[in-house]
């Protein structure tokens, strides 16, 4: 198989610890996510092994019996040790003092560290959960539930078993979920996954069904926010996104995103003959060596590995064929913005090209995520420009994720190389960049002058002035200095640019003084005159500044009519013809006076 063929796989640097054995035994601490290998009873040592090395710990016990649980408190300070079924036992003889008691009849128990909430069986079916949430040394009781049973035929009963239920946290809420399995004898004997979510406060409600459209042994976890579910006897997984609305489908029910398939078999080096590959880890789930944790644990107790299992992102674009839903599944995932770039690519080329329509959807799923996201930023910074409120909670920054594909990343990655096809219509071309335009002033997102320079850049790069002028004419292509500088330089493949940067420089207003060098750069200096004369700005400017531009003309008549104009404007607001020694024009005065005399100077007026 190749390695696009797997979406699912263990993480390449796994906690290893000595595996199971007749003198070794093994256990594993949710909470710490710590495993715990335990020789002769802990006298010839207990080995402890956690994600990070520093959570590595090595200590001998007395050898007092078999041990049927050994877990550290949190911070490795305190060692409890479960050697009978009703006794635990702190080695160093330290003390734990009773905070408060609950008097329950419990069948079994789950706990899940992330949320610090504890889930208790209790009845005689133990289909009724009562759950306790700890916080700050406080035990609270929350709103207990019932877990809807199967039907089943008389006279047989069914127990609730802690194999079919997980705790997890899902996107940011926390949700009990339920293996379910039909009578054979039923209309749909096929398996589900019932999804409880649990708040802190309030009742617990049935959310979510999770159709697996098979039957078997299965085992759960949760990666990335994706409930996945291994099933023994096909040797596959498969993923649900609970964010993902099925058309077909009523609101909460949900089939797979993507087909079943193996995970990507894990190789382990062994000394001096190669590798061992394990190719189904799914077939060995429901042993007794191989045990699911949640969120993401897959331990191997008699090869001695601890994995976190991962999803691989780009498998998922080729099996997940609508463009729409693939963008909505990946938006949601952690490591995601070059997979989503990588689809907006295959999407304009090659045979995956999409339709118009499919161009627009991904553009305003992707620029709406982006336009949260400044909102968010803003919100942010004003709520600190003014300070805090009283009685108000710390704001924190808005976290700029993977899914954010701004503005830059699209031009980088994607339209920018998207522009220079040669296969590609360049009607296409154009339509799709104009398509991000629409979808970026849709949700009020300024465009940034580099897209609009890719527009007009392709418009020439074709001869299609004509669709140019008609842009900018019609203000399809937002005014801006860059955007009137770019068109300056395309003067000598389309000489109307020249007048149309002049133009969107005027409807700026402020870009004033860029109008007059745009022209004396020109040599067009009684039109910079003219100009700056129409905006009422001929009392500030600077004569030597005209008079240079007028002299690197070579026209003497234009110089001349420039040098008067200049006398004139000294004579209205200052009484007097001659310039001022700040103006620095004396050279210009002694040209004149060379050329056309010195009679030819205007003459203050007497009284």
């Amino acid at each position: 198989m190749s390695e696009e063929h797997y979406y699912l796989e263990l993480c390449e640097n796994p906690v290893q610890f000595e595996n199971a054995s007749s003198v070794n035994n093994v256990f594993f601490d949710e909470a710490n996510k710590q495993v715990f290998a335990v020789r002769s009873g802990g006298a010839t040592g207990v080995v402890v092994k956690g994600p990070e090395d520093k959570s590595s710990v090595a200590f001998r016990m007395d050898d007092k019996g078999e041990v049927k649980c050994i877990k550290f408190s949190i911070g490795n300070k305190i060692l409890a040790v479960q050697r009978t079924p009703k006794s635990v036992v702190l080695p160093d003889k330290r003390s734990l003092k009773l905070l408060k008691s609950q008097s329950i009849n419990v069948n079994w128990y789950m706990y899940c560290p992330e949320t610090a909430v504890i889930l208790l069986s209790t009845t005689f079916q133990g289909n009724v959960l009562q759950p306790f949430a700890f916080k700050s040394g406080t035990m609270s009781k929350m709103s207990k539930f019932e877990i809807e049973l199967p039907v089943v035929p008389k006279p047989a009963k069914l127990n609730l078993s802690e194999r079919d239920i997980a705790v997890a946290n899902i996107y940011g809420q926390l949700y009990v979920m339920y293996l379910k399995h039909h009578s054979r004898t039923t209309d749909s004997p096929c398996a589900e996954v019932i999804l409880y979510q649990l708040p802190r406060e309030g009742s617990c409600k049935k959310t979510n069904v999770l159709k697996l459209n098979t039957t078997g042994k299965f085992a759960l976890n949760v990666v990335d926010n994706l409930v996945v579910v291994h099933h023994q006897s096909t040797q596959t997984s498969i993923i649900f996104d609970i964010k993902l609305r099925e058309p077909d489908c009523a609101l909460n029910v949900h089939q797979p995103v993507l087909p079943p398939r193996s995970i990507h078999p894990y190789r382990i080096p062994l000394t001096g003959i190669g590798y061992l590959e394990l190719l189904y880890v799914c077939t060995l789930i429901d042993s007794s060596s191989w045990s699911v944790f949640q969120p993401d644990i897959i331990i191997s107790a008699s090869e001695g590995y601890q994995w976190y299992l991962q999803v691989k992102l780009p498998p998922t674009v080729n099996l997940l064929q609508d463009k729409g839903k693939l963008i909505d599944f990946l938006l949601r995932r952690r490591d995601c913005k070059m997979v989503i770039l990588s689809v907006c690519s295959q999407m304009l080329n090659g045979e995956d090209k999409g339709s118009l329509p499919v161009v627009a959807t991904v553009f305003d799923k992707l620029n709406q995520v982006f336009k949260e996201y400044l909102e968010a930023e803003q919100t942010y910074t004003v709520a600190m420009e003014s300070g805090p409120s009283r009685g108000s909670t710390a704001r924190e920054r808005p976290v700029r994720t993977q899914a954010v594909i701004d503005q830059s990343d699209m031009y980088t990655h994607v339209l920018s190389s998207f522009t220079e096809k040669k296969d590609v219509s360049h009607k296409f071309i154009i339509a799709v960049l104009m398509e991000y335009i629409r979808s970026l002033n849709q949700v009020q997102i300024t465009v940034q002058h580099y897209l609009y320079e890719l527009v007009i850049k392709t418009l020439v790069h074709h001869s299609l002035f004509y669709m140019l002028h008609q842009f900018l004419q019609y203000h399809v292509l937002s005014d801006s200095k860059p955007l009137a500088c770019l068109l300056l330089s395309l003067e000598g493949t389309y000489p109307a640019a020249h007048q149309l940067s002049l133009d969107m420089l005027k409807r700026l207003s402020t870009a004033n003084d860029e109008i007059v060098e745009v022209l004396l750069s020109k040599q067009q200096v009684l039109g910079a005159l003219r100009f700056i004369r129409s905006v009422g700005g001929n009392d500030n400017i600077s004569a030597r500044k005209f008079l240079d531009a007028a002299l690197q003309t070579a026209d003497q008549m234009l110089f001349y009519t420039i040098f008067r104009f200049f006398e004139q404007r000294n004579l209205r607001l200052r009484g007097s013809p001659s310039f001022n020694p700040g103006e620095h024009c004396e050279e210009h005065v002694v040209y004149f006076k060379q050329v056309f005399g010195e009679q030819a100077l205007m003459k203050q007026a007497t009284v």
